[in-house]
């Protein structure tokens, strides 16, 4: 692959609708992995469950809020991965550790997920 110079800096309005399209090419990067995909269905299957329950407004959306976490860690874990493969083709310690590492980030958010909604559900 050869090396391209960097495009010139965005400032002002120019960045902000710049920073908006490499949001949309990442949303677009994540929706070809089926982690994300069964993490978007897992919060939509909590979404329903609250609003079946009869779940409060703050709860409905302290378990969106989440989510929208868990999306983000899963973005930096995929990012990782995408590094990682890069930089270690083959197979190698240092790539396992950091891959299972940001498994281990997504785990736990997952689990903060669940936990969140058990207790809003049942209190």
């Amino acid at each position: 692959m050869a090396v391209q110079d960097k495009p010139p800096r965005k400032t002002g309005i120019a960045h902000f609708f710049a920073a908006t399209g490499y949001s949309i090419g990442g949303l677009k990067r994540l929706a070809g992995e089926s982690a994300f995909r069964q993490e978007v269905a897992l919060i939509a299957g909590l979404l329903l469950l609250f609003l079946v329950a009869g779940a409060s407004l703050p709860e409905v959306l302290g378990m969106l809020a989440i989510g929208l976490v868990l999306i983000a860690i899963e973005a930096l874990n995929t990012a990782i991965e995408m590094l990682i493969d890069h930089l270690s083709p083959g197979w190698s310690q240092f790539a396992k550790d950091a891959k299972d590492l940001g498994s281990l980030a997504v785990a736990c958010t997952i689990g903060a997920l669940l936990l969140y909604s058990g207790v809003a559900l049942i209190w």
